[in-house]
């Protein structure tokens, strides 16, 4: 089969490799996949970089990158129902501490891992259900349901932002937003109800006006830089549901103003979901899809030989939307 993998840490242009190699065999448990689609999420290309602490070489001799996918069941291991065979199914956690994942034509992983798609779902949407989906999913309802809340949204032209604007807005939550100015249209044409600049030094303020009586749940992608920010919007007992701080990963908090208003800290990382909360973030993300109220946004489709480009292209900002690979 042809794949793209990389066997040492550094620029994407120096390290990723395309070529052949032996088609998988799904194991007892597994189900191998024909993938159509490879999502590639910024993720795959702070691995692929060497950025992650303490770890100084990758894991595997060759790793397959990028754990989001799409595709078609065409084989399974022992104990798997045959019935599977031909369904369009979409993947989570393919390179989660595995050396293979879906920027190749098959994948072989655990059957729980292979979701079948909705319906009449167009695979390149299922290719984003993973990281940018489930994270979209559980920052928002990870607490239970939004409706009647007010919601805050950072960064909600990225991937992840731009999905969870969907879903509170779905949720039946009062949506307020931050992003660029390049992306504000973009992200009231998702259905915020207020967009503000995240840049703006009266942010804080605007956003009180648009929420004077407090944030209930915040979706936080830049944790570190946004406390301060959060510690003065938040409304007491609200949440903070944080699943990144790629700005500052050794935050200094606001501890006075956390304390005062007894705020949560709720940090996601969707790898570790257990399966319970998993398969009840997965119906919500098919329901949502279902009604029309989800629609990920694909900012470019490359072709697997353009690996590398697609690893740039995730890390580019302004990027309105998901980087897929067509296999």
């Amino acid at each position: 089969m042809r794949a793209a993998w990389y066997s040492r840490f550094g620029p994407a242009a120096d390290v990723i490799e395309l070529g052949e190699m032996d088609t998988p065999r799904p194991g007892p448990g597994e189900v191998r996949v024909k993938i159509a689609y490879s999502g590639v999420n910024p993720s795959d290309a702070k691995a692929r970089g060497g950025t992650r602490p303490g770890v100084t070489a990758p894991p595997y001799d060759r790793v397959i990158p990028h754990s989001d996918g799409a595709g078609v069941i065409d084989a399974v291991g022992d104990g798997i129902d045959a019935a599977r065979i031909g369904q369009p199914v979409w993947l989570w956690n393919a390179a989660w501490q595995r050396p293979y994942g879906t920027a190749a034509e098959y994948v072989c992983l655990p059957e729980a891992q292979a979701v079948a798609m909705p319906d009449g779902l167009d695979p390149k949407l299922g290719a984003v259900l993973g990281i940018p989906g489930l994270t979209a999913a559980q920052t928002v309802f990870g607490g239970g349901d939004v409706s009647g809340q007010t919601v805050l949204v950072s960064g909600g032209a990225g991937a992840v932002g731009h999905n969870a604007v969907q879903l509170a807005k779905w949720g039946g939550a009062r949506v307020i937003a931050t992003c660029s100015k390049d992306g504000m249209k973009h992200v009231h044409a998702a259905g915020a109800d207020a967009v503000f600049d995240y840049s703006d030094p009266d942010l804080a303020a605007q956003i009180d006006g648009a929420a004077p009586g407090g944030i209930d749940r915040a979706v936080e992608v830049e944790f570190g830089v946004n406390a301060p920010l959060l510690g003065e919007v938040m409304k007491p007992m609200g949440t903070i549901a944080a699943y990144g701080s790629g700005k500052d990963m050794t935050p200094t908090l606001p501890f006075g103003a956390f304390l005062f208003k007894a705020l949560k800290v709720d940090i996601t990382l969707i790898y570790l979901l257990k399966q319970r909360e998993r398969d009840a973030i997965i119906a919500r993300l098919h329901a949502a899809l279902t009604a029309g109220a989800l629609a990920p946004a694909i900012d470019a489709v490359l072709p697997l030989a353009e690996c590398a480009k697609a690893h740039e292209a995730v890390m580019t900002p302004g990027r309105t939307g998901a980087v897929l690979l067509e296999i």
